[in-house]
């Protein structure tokens, strides 16, 4: 098949090294920056430069911009898309993504799908880009109610098959509750974390909780914004959740009960252990 791939950052990039490393497919990538594109090509990770006379030629198009770049990169294409083609966002928000799309995706000849590939690095760009990077990784989709079942199982074995795990399939609203929680919530807490003074002193004194804590502070604040903003109205009740939460331990301490810190300190260690699962190291797709 013929691949086309919108932006050649961290996620765009890695998905090329990807489907190289695990498929035949001959890959096309676009980006605005000609430097990402020229590296793209002389690692291998591209085969060509994708252009827009290319476009009606490719069987599956990834957009891998930020999420108001989605939705005006595939609706000023919408008639360039070949019929058949499979057109699939990489944006970390769903609903001001998909709404617009599957209106317009109805008046056309191919399919679009919204999509959310969920692993990535404190680092952005092509140069941080890895063919490893999705596999151990859950690829969510999230079609429109009318996609016919055939399209949808041709859409997950793709990904399947160029090295996710596994295939989540979801709606627009429920991704985006899920992502305020699994990781807006986590890159908030990262980055507040790491603005205590004790911060500048930690070396010698720190390991991997430290480490662990602070990674995803170092992140692209602008495309966060717009990500925070775009799912705002379900990311603010998980920081209230988690004010709340901290308050708990907070009063404990402070009241020096050793009693009640000793119950939230295990429900939060049960919760976990409740929360872990064999790894079996198979691939699978589930709804």
């Amino acid at each position: 098949m013929n691949i086309g791939i919108i932006g050649l950052g961290l996620i765009g990039g890695s998905l090329a090294k990807s489907i190289k490393r695990h498929s035949g497919h001959d890959v096309w990538g676009f980006d605005i920056d000609p430097e990402a594109v020229t590296k793209a090509l002389m690692s291998g990770a591209i085969d060509e430069e994708l252009t827009d006379d290319m476009l009606p030629r490719a069987d599956v198009v990834l957009v891998a911009l930020y999420p108001s770049l989605c939705v005006d990169y595939i609706l000023s294409h919408a008639g360039r898309f070949g019929s058949g083609a499979l057109v699939v966002d990489c944006a970390g928000v769903k609903r001001a993504v998909c709404p617009e799309l599957f209106a317009e995706a109805k008046k056309r000849s191919w399919t679009y799908i919204g999509g959310h590939p969920m692993a990535g690095r404190e680092f952005s760009g092509f140069d941080y880009a890895r063919g490893s990077l999705f596999e151990r990784a859950s690829m969510i989709l999230a079609p429109d109610p009318d996609t016919p079942v055939e399209t949808l199982e041709r859409a997950k074995l793709f990904f399947l098959s160029i090295g996710f795990q596994s295939v989540r399939i979801t709606t627009p609203d429920e991704h985006d509750d899920m992502i305020s929680y699994t990781s807006q919530l986590a890159h908030i807490v990262s980055g507040a974390y790491v603005k205590n003074p004790l911060s500048a002193r930690h070396k010698g004194f720190s390991a991997g909780s430290f480490l662990d804590m602070t990674r995803v502070a170092r992140l692209n604040e602008t495309m966060w914004t717009e990500l925070f903003l775009d799912n705002a109205d379900l990311l603010v009740p998980q920081i209230d959740d988690l004010v709340f939460r901290l308050s708990q331990y907070r009063d404990a301490l402070a009241a020096r009960d050793a009693d009640r810190l000793k119950s939230i300190l295990r429900e939060g260690r049960e919760m976990k252990e409740a929360l872990d699962e064999p790894k079996t190291g198979r691939r699978q797709s589930d709804k």
